[in-house]
C-alpha cells in the first residue's frame, strides 16, 4: 500500500484503525527540501501521522495541520493534510551534522522537549485547536479519547525516504474496550506489513475495510502566488531586489523565479 489511507472497523470489539502510508509524499518533500537523513526521518513520521489524523476531516476544504516546536537540534516541524488527501510540510532544520550518517537517530537527543499544536481549519475559520506534548497526548488528553498512534519511517544514508507509515487505533466510545478501562493493544514492532496483517496482529482478524482514500504530495503554492507575494512587498524592498528573484515555498521546497521589475 503506497500513498493511501485506509479506515478499518471491527464490530466485535468496537475498534477503529486508520492505516496511512505516505511514503511517496514524504519522499517528494524530503527531496524538495534537500533534507539530510535525520530531517527526512522525522518529516516522514510527521507526514504519516498527520495523514492518519486527516481521516477525521468532515468538510471538503478542511485542513489538519500539526506544528511541533522543540528545543533539540531538529527545531520542530510543520505538516498538513487536506480533506482531499494532499500532504505537505517541512522540518525547521534540514541538515543535522551530529546525527546524519549515524544510522537511526536518537529521537530524545534530536527532539528534546517539545510542544505540539494540532489545528483543524477551513478558509477563514479554525474548527478546533489543541496543544499537546505528542500525538498520543493530543488524542488522549486534548480530545479525551481512548486512542493511540504509532509511526514508522525508514530513510537511506542519502536522505531518501523508503517508508512513512502511521497506524491510529481507537476504541470507540460505546465499545466494551472503552468502557472497561483495559489497555489498548500494543502496536506490532514492524508496521511495514499489509493492512490485513496489521489487523491480525492487533487482534482484529474480523475487521472490515470501511474506506480507502488516496494520499499524495500536494502544495497550494504556484508561480502566480509567488508573483503576488513579491508584488505585495513595499516598493523600497522591491527596488532592493534583483530584477529576477527566486522565491522558495517553505512548505514544499519548490522555488519560483519571479520578475520583480
Amino acid at each position: 500500500m503506497t500513498d493511501r489511507r485506509e479506515t478499518w472497523y471491527d464490530a466485535r470489539t468496537g475498534a477503529c484503525v486508520v492505516v496511512a502510508d505516505a511514503t511517496s509524499a514524504a519522499k517528494a518533500l524530503a527531496r524538495g527540501h534537500l533534507c539530510g537523513p535525520t530531517s527526512a526521518y522525522f518529516l516522514a513520521k510527521a507526514v504519516a501521522c498527520v495523514a492518519a489524523l486527516g481521516a477525521e476531516t468532515s468538510e471538503g476544504d478542511e485542513v489538519v495541520s500539526a506544528q511541533m516546536k522543540c528545543d533539540g537540534p531538529l527545531g520542530g516541524f510543520n505538516v498538513e493534510c487536506t480533506a482531499a488527501g494532499g500532504l505537505r510540510g517541512y522540518t525547521e532544520r534540514k541538515i543535522l551534522d551530529d546525527f546524519d550518517g549515524m544510522g537511526r537517530p536518537d529521537e530524545r537527543k534530536a527532539v528534546g522537549a517539545s510542544r505540539l499544536q494540532v489545528t483543524r481549519s477551513v478558509p477563514g475559520r479554525i474548527v478546533s485547536q489543541s496543544v499537546a506534548a505528542s500525538f498520543d497526548d493530543y488524542l488522549q488528553t486534548s480530545l479525551q479519547r481512548k486512542a493511540a498512534i504509532a509511526a514508522e519511517a525508514s530513510v537511506d544514508d542519502g536522505g531518501d525516504v523508503l517508508l512513512a507509515r502511521a497506524v491510529l487505533f481507537e476504541a470507540m466510545p460505546d465499545s466494551a474496550l472503552a468502557k472497561g478501562g483495559g489497555p489498548l493493544p500494543e502496536f506490532p514492532a514492524n508496521l511495514a506489513v499489509s493492512s490485513r496483517a496489521l489487523m491480525v496482529k492487533l487482534g482484529l482478524a474480523n475487521a472490515e475495510l470501511k474506506s480507502s482514500v488516496p494520499l499524495a504530495f500536494a502544495c497550494r503554492c504556484s508561480p502566480e502566488r509567488a508573483s503576488a507575494m513579491v508584488a505585495a512587498l513595499p516598493e523600497d524592498e522591491r527596488r532592493a531586489m534583483p530584477p529576477v528573484a527566486d522565491v522558495t515555498c517553505h512548505m514544499c521546497g519548490r522555488t519560483y523565479s519571479v520578475c520583480v521589475r
